[in-house]
């Protein structure tokens, strides 16, 4: 299964950033990545909202430098959240 084979990001683990600053953000992101890597559930959804995209880049930039996240994109009929594709085989 990749990224674009998903059409519903309904039942897929999420969070949602809003409301949050981009330090906190930054935080909860990783945690959430680490919990759901322990769960071994491959795909997650972040919702950040689209607003002035300060949260969008920040989640995108962490996202980018964590050695856990294989992929991710902006969902396509959503611009205010991310899907991201966990590597689960690198959890021992």
């Amino acid at each position: 299964m990749d990224l674009d084979s998903i059409i519903f990001y309904d039942n897929l683990p999420s969070i949602d950033l809003h409301g949050l600053d981009r330090d906190t953000a930054r935080v909860k992101v990783l945690e959430f990545i680490n919990d759901n890597l322990k769960l071994k559930n491959a795909f997650v959804c972040i919702i950040h909202g689209i607003g002035s995209g300060v949260l969008k880049t920040e989640v995108h930039n962490t996202l980018r430098m964590c050695k856990y996240v294989s992929e991710y994109k902006l969902f396509y009929n959503n611009s205010g959240c991310t899907i991201v594709k966990i590597n689960i085989d690198t959890y021992n």
